[in-house]
């Protein structure tokens, strides 16, 4: 009888714990239905942000090195590292900042200081107190295939973050930084330098720093000579070529109202020799722009293009030199490779692994930049991202290029770079000789008015070579140089035209029999 009443007494224990088991399952289920842990971990962290404000009241703002994904640098924070350049100079005395950083100056023998990382400077506004701090992020550890493509870890993102009490907030973010920004502009503009980029081939490089980079863009300084006071070319259509270009500089205004990005594509036409180079640094240094100059075949794709163009600056000049013979982007030339690739197919019927392997290495290494990624990167949407941009084609053969390249509205203004002229002489002899008038002078512009000579040969062969030639020897070499430039046009002419009789002879003899 005990032992039965004992059994029955734990079956029914049993069963209650199966019950409460049951229930709880049941119940925890619901809790984790509610998301209860969400609950009580936002309300732990507002705790604990509230016992932080008790301990440490100032206020952050991070002023990020790159905004938009990366690509391209964050305007506030190369203003805000310009205001703080300041700032570090005229706190150095009171030794607010132990460690600096010292970049090139306009000045060659000065040297711009900033805060090195980690460092700290104090500033005061209108009562204000508030503190800046160099601050940099862990590198980003890749593996695998990533980290050997770009070649190594990236560059570590660099901020600045601002401290401030919360009492100050209106203050601060109402007004003080307005007033960073607005200082750092001028500082900016004080401290310019001219640079001259050019493309990196890939996604980066390594900087001075040892770091990796992400930036497509590595620069010198701007130190061409050339202006349009020295620039050789006829009187009127200089002063037409500045008036445009002064016209674009103070046309924001107007690009605005009519809707179009401010920018304006420019096509350099003419044979070798004629200056289109120097006219690109002579637009440079009459508009005070910086210079980009992209070489194509060291584009990848449309994408790595349209990246270019994103991390231009305001005020510069974009250039591709001999933009025909850059890549193949035009009908004429697309034409040509189908007829060759046609041809070489046929050919190389019996080898065609080879073939394919061949097209697969194009793939792997080659360039695929299209004609139509070329004509979005002048005036696609992308375009119109930033402002005060002037874009400048140049080739030796215009009439290779797609109409739909050059047509106005995408190169609006074109100007051709041709042969000396008789007003080009006499200015060149200015500048190179110093003389205004001379008795060669009618022997010199008489040849030149038969005769095609370029500007960059006519400057050769009247520069003095040593320093017992005067002003008269050079005008004598020019005027030799160009007396047998005539006697080699005319022999061309002669044998031009006796091959062209040979031929009518040799078609009539045809005919005859």
């Amino acid at each position: 009888m005990e032992a039965s009443s004992s059994l029955w007494g734990g079956l029914n224990s049993g069963i209650v714990l199966s019950l409460l088991a049951v229930v709880w399952t049941m119940l925890w289920q619901a809790l984790q239905g509610l998301q209860l842990h969400h609950f009580f971990g936002r309300h732990s962290r507002r705790l604990t942000r509230h016992l932080a404000s008790i301990l440490d009241p100032d206020l952050t703002v991070t002023v990020a090195e790159y905004d938009g994904g990366r690509m391209r640098r964050s305007d506030a924070y190369k203003e805000a590292k310009a205001y703080l350049e300041r700032a570090t100079r005229e706190a150095r005395g009171s030794g607010g900042v132990r460690h600096l950083r010292a970049e090139p100056d306009k000045d060659p023998d000065r040297v711009l200081l900033s805060m090195d990382d980690d460092e700290e400077i104090t500033d005061e506004f209108r009562g204000a107190v508030v503190t800046w701090r160099a601050c940099t992020a862990p590198q980003r550890e890749d593996t695998g295939l990533a980290y050997y493509w770009r070649g190594g870890a990236p560059r570590e993102r660099r901020s600045y973050k601002l401290f401030f009490a919360e009492r100050h907030r209106d203050l601060v973010l109402g007004e003080y930084l307005t007033h960073v920004r607005r200082q750092g502009r001028a500082v900016m503009v004080q401290n310019r330098q001219r640079k001259l980029f050019t493309n990196i081939s890939g996604d980066g490089s390594w900087d001075s720093d040892g770091l990796w980079s992400d930036s497509v863009w590595s620069h010198v300084v701007f130190e061409h000579p050339k202006t349009f006071a020295t620039l050789a070319m006829d009187p009127a259509k200089k002063k037409e070529v500045m008036d445009d270009l002064d016209a674009f500089r103070n046309g924001k205004d107007y690009y605005a109202r009519v809707g179009k990005a401010w920018k304006r594509g420019y096509l350099l036409y003419g044979p070798p020799g004629t200056g289109k180079s120097t006219m690109i640094a002579a637009m440079a240094n009459h508009l005070d722009y910086d210079v980009y100059d992209i070489e194509l075949t060291s584009v990848r794709t449309n994408t790595d293009l349209r990246k270019l163009f994103i991390e231009t600056t305001s005020k510069s000049i974009i250039v591709i030199e001999d933009i025909d013979c850059s890549l193949d982007l035009t009908s004429k030339r697309k034409k040509k490779k189908k007829k060759k690739k046609k041809e070489k197919e046929e050919a190389d019927k019996k080898d065609g692994k080879e073939e394919d392997k061949e097209k697969e290495d194009d793939k792997a290494g080659g360039s695929k930049v299209t004609l139509s990624g070329v004509l979005n990167f002048i005036d696609g949407l992308w375009s119109a991202c930033g402002g005060e941009r002037i874009i400048v084609f140049t080739t030796n053969h215009v009439e290779k290029l797609d109409p739909a390249l050059i047509r106005r509205g995408r190169m609006d203004k074109h100007i051709e770079m041709s042969y000396c002229c008789v007003e080009s002489f006499k200015f060149l002899a200015k500048v190179y000789l110093d003389v205004d008038d001379h008795p060669r002078f009618g022997a010199v512009a008489a040849l030149l008015r038969e005769v095609e000579m370029t500007p960059a040969d006519v400057v050769e062969n009247m520069t003095p070579k040593g320093p017992s030639e005067d002003a008269d020897s050079c005008l004598a070499a020019l005027v030799e140089a160009l007396e047998k430039a005539k006697e080699d046009a005319l022999m061309a002419k002669k044998k031009k035209a006796e091959g062209k009789k040979e031929k009518a002879g040799a078609a009539d003899d045809t005919t005859t029999e």
